[in-house]
């Protein structure tokens, strides 16, 4: 069985389409765990009016990450799929990800691309030293149980990153699915603050510019860095 772990804050507008594309899946041998991290929106009509068997978690908002944790730790399922709410799946998608990671028995993990809004996120095969470098593979990513280390709640930015380098500390890999299994609808918390790669390229300080986004982001990437020893 699979585990899909849905963390929510403030996605009352999008949970729907999202638990729609999970039960319009065209395999079923799956649980839904939601866990509503203190949103104040309408989050809590749409889940306790919801017409599917859901399991349904609140709880005081404490972030991504520890809304995961407490899913994961209700879940049975021998895979993990940690979907955020405001992602939309397309029907295929569980059934490529087992298949890939069942005909690769040696990965902890399988992953695909994905779509943003109109931007397609073309990812490419799993190399750990790309992965040292920058991260390319989404949190909605198909995870053998046994492999999952669980997510570090002192992280709040690039939790997928640091995940995905924690298991291949452990001795873990992935495997990469080309296709676009899956759309994130943009907002303005979360992936949705995508930039071009080209925008952190650029040495804004020394032209006297400052981009809070980015600042965050560097930031972000140094504890990652200094946490896992990386250049």
């Amino acid at each position: 069985m699979i585990s899909i772990i849905i963390p929510t804050y403030q996605h009352g507008n999008m949970l729907k389409d999202c638990l729609d594309s999970v039960f319009n899946q065209t395999i079923k041998d799956f649980e839904v765990i939601v866990v509503n991290d203190g949103s104040t929106d309408n989050t809590v009509h749409i889940l306790e009016n919801y017409h599917k068997p859901i399991t349904i978690i609140h709880q005081e908002n404490r972030g991504a990450n520890n809304a995961r944790n407490r899913g994961f730790s209700k879940s049975q399922g021998d895979y993990l799929l940690f979907c955020d709410a405001d992602l939309v799946m397309k029907s295929t998608m569980l059934e490529k990800l087992l298949i890939a990671l069942e005909h690769a028995p040696d990965c902890a993990f399988a992953y695909s691309s994905f779509k943003w809004g109109f931007k397609n996120f073309k990812l490419f095969p799993y190399s750990s030293e790309k992965l040292k470098k920058a991260n390319f593979i989404h949190t909605s990513s198909l995870t053998r149980r046994e492999k999952f280390p669980g997510f570090d709640e002192e992280i709040k930015r690039l939790q997928d990153w640091d995940l995905w380098l924690t298991i291949m500390e452990r001795g873990g890999k992935g495997t990469y699915l080309p296709e676009i299994l899956f759309s994130v609808q943009p907002r303005k918390i979360g992936i949705s603050e995508w930039l071009p790669s080209f925008m952190y390229k650029i040495p804004w300080e020394k032209v006297g510019l400052r981009i809070k986004r980015l600042e965050k982001y560097k930031e972000a990437e140094r504890i990652i860095k200094t946490k896992h020893h990386l250049p």
